[in-house]
């Protein structure tokens, strides 16, 4: 008797998975089946124009799925059908899961968003500013440089980068600028380096303008600089903060930074669009780098998985009774901390917290509604969040030099679908 209590302990305390978000009707959710028929039509357009090889699409509203389709191939050569649990690189999907994580040790006082970046890693300490020089040294107005490459010189930085310019996008590091795309060749990551090693040397890189003078998105360095904070804060590599604090909690099972061997035939053939075709690309160094971790771009998932993550949100922190932030902590998140008026930022579009922000759907000539939040990844996958419909659409797509205006498709269709 004492053996069977001490067994049935056991496995009540036993930490319990996240149960999947249940399937719907969608006249229950306020959707009409007939009108998301419209979304295969858009992506078999698109499958049909070359733009992609096949594509998931997820539809949850008011907590419920209530659309999921796999259209396609993922595999063009071996003509093997796209799966509903087909594994994508989401690229910079990632990041918003990175903001996820500084909000969460934010809420635990463990750092504050206007943190100086260099009270963690010290070599942010006195950074440096490009000023690119529009013509030769004592040329007349109009002369053209005829370096290959722009010159520019440095001034000190007017402030220091706050982890709230680097969840935003405006601290100008790595932003796009060719003297930081120069000096960033000069402390380029080796092979078998952690966030550790690499992430000290960005601090040496010359930022493409003031902090927070304009918006310019940091493709990479950004977001694992925020990676490596991280790590520094918590105690623990970036993955194992991701797995045990975010991925476990909310059932995600299927997301990785480096795919174990029984999943890659689930992983998506990733491909380059131009001229009309789709070839190719060899992503085999990606897949078999163990020991980088990028907030910026690593992780690879599937459409299931990243709607428990969307859902999250979508409640206001909390999913299956699992909370990772309060509600108010949502909503910073997702407010508009870069207006389209400051410089790079598209009209009706602002940014918030690691997220895209709808400020106003018809100057951004977008089909969803005010204050709907995502971002998307370079390989074509997209995500948003619509608190006002309580809608979480999810679209995995793996070609990169993608076509955006399936983003616009598939809003729209899914848009047009809500009938209450």
């Amino acid at each position: 008797m004492q053996n069977r209590k001490l067994a049935l302990f056991a496995v009540l305390a036993l930490p319990l998975a996240a149960a999947s978000i249940q399937g719907s009707k969608p006249e229950e959710v306020g959707l009409s089946a007939d009108r998301l028929k419209r979304i295969h039509e858009a992506v078999e357009s698109h499958i049909q124009s070359q733009d992609i090889s096949g594509a998931v699409t997820l539809i949850a509203r008011k907590g419920r799925v209530a659309h999921f389709e796999a259209q396609g191939l993922m595999d063009l050569a071996a003509k093997k059908a796209m799966p509903k649990d087909g594994l994508f690189w989401i690229a910079s999907m990632s990041k918003p899961i990175t903001g996820v994580a500084i909000l969460m040790l934010m809420e635990e006082g463990k750092l504050r968003l206007n943190d100086p970046v260099s009270k963690f890693i010290p070599e942010f300490r006195g950074m440096k500013v490009a000023v690119i020089e529009e013509r030769p040294a004592g040329a007349p107005p109009g002369a053209a440089r005829p370096d290959a490459e722009p010159a520019w010189y440095t001034v000190p930085a007017s402030r220091e980068v706050t982890i709230q310019d680097l969840l935003s996008h405006v601290s100008g590091l790595v932003s796009g600028g060719a003297a930081s795309r120069v000096e960033l060749a000069k402390v380029a990551r080796k092979p078998g380096e952690t966030l550790a090693d690499y992430i000290p040397r960005l601090g040496a890189t010359p930022l493409d303008f003031q902090p927070g003078s304009r918006w310019s998105y940091s493709p990479g360095a950004g977001f694992e600089t925020l990676g490596r904070i991280v790590e520094i804060v918590s105690g623990q590599t970036f993955d194992q903060f991701l797995r045990q604090r975010i991925f476990d909690p909310l059932g995600m099972k299927d997301i990785f930074f480096h795919p174990p061997a029984d999943h890659m035939p689930r992983v998506a053939t990733t491909y380059h669009r131009a001229g009309g075709a789709l070839t190719p690309v060899d992503t085999q160094a990606r897949l078999s780098n163990t020991t980088y971790f990028s907030g910026a771009g690593g992780l690879m998932t599937d459409a299931e998985d990243y709607l428990q993550f969307g859902q999250m949100l979508l409640n206001g922190g909390e999913l299956n009774g699992k909370r990772l932030l309060s509600p108010r902590t949502v909503d910073l998140m997702a407010s508009v901390f870069v207006p389209d008026t400051l410089p790079g930022r598209p009209r009706g579009r602002g940014f918030g917290l690691s997220v895209q922000v709808v400020s106003d759907p018809i100057a951004a000539g977008y089909r969803v509604s005010n204050g709907s939040f995502g971002w998307d990844g370079a390989f074509g996958t997209h995500f948003w969040v619509d608190p006002k419909e309580k809608v979480v659409g999810i679209l995995m797509v793996q070609t990169d030099n993608p076509n955006r205006q399936l983003d616009r498709d598939f809003e729209n269709a899914v848009m047009q679908a809500i009938v209450e």
